[in-house]
C-alpha cells in the first residue's frame, strides 16, 4: 500500500513563493506518475501538475504554467512543487496522488496541505 504525505503549505502574500513536498512510501514507483491537485472551498478538485518518475516528463495546468515547477528526487521518493508568483486564486488545499499506469486514475491521496495567499 502506498502512503503519501504532503508538507510545506502555509500563509504567504501575493507574489510570494512556497515549496510543497510529497513523500511517498510503501512500494516502488519507477514507472509511476505523481500528480499535484488542489481544491478550493466550494470548488471541484483540479489538476495542477504531474511528473513521471522514469523520465521526468512533466505536465502543468494552464493556470500555473510559468509559475509552478514540479520536480522529483528518486532517492528520497519525494516530489516537490515549487510555487512562485503566487496569487490569491492559488489558495486551496493541495494534495498529491500517484498513478501506476498510463490511463489509470490517480489514487492513494495524501491528507493535503493548506496554501493561503493573501492579497
Amino acid at each position: 500500500q502506498v502512503q503519501l504525505v504532503e508538507s510545506g503549505g502555509g500563509l504567504v502574500q501575493a507574489g510570494g513563493s512556497l515549496r510543497l513536498s510529497c513523500a511517498a512510501s510503501g512500494r516502488t514507483f519507477r514507472y509511476a506518475t505523481m500528480g499535484w491537485f488542489r481544491q478550493a472551498p466550494g470548488k471541484e478538485r483540479e489538476f495542477v501538475a504531474s511528473i513521471t518518475w522514469s523520465g521526468g516528463s512533466t505536465d502543468y495546468a494552464d493556470s500555473v504554467k510559468g509559475r509552478f515547477t514540479i520536480s522529483g528526487d528518486n532517492a528520497r521518493n519525494t516530489v516537490y512543487l515549487q510555487m512562485n508568483s503566487l496569487k490569491p486564486a492559488d489558495s486551496a488545499v493541495y494534495s498529491c496522488a500517484i498513478r501506476f499506469f498510463s490511463g489509470a486514475p490517480f489514487g492513494s491521496w495524501g491528507q493535503g496541505t493548506q496554501v493561503t495567499v493573501s492579497s
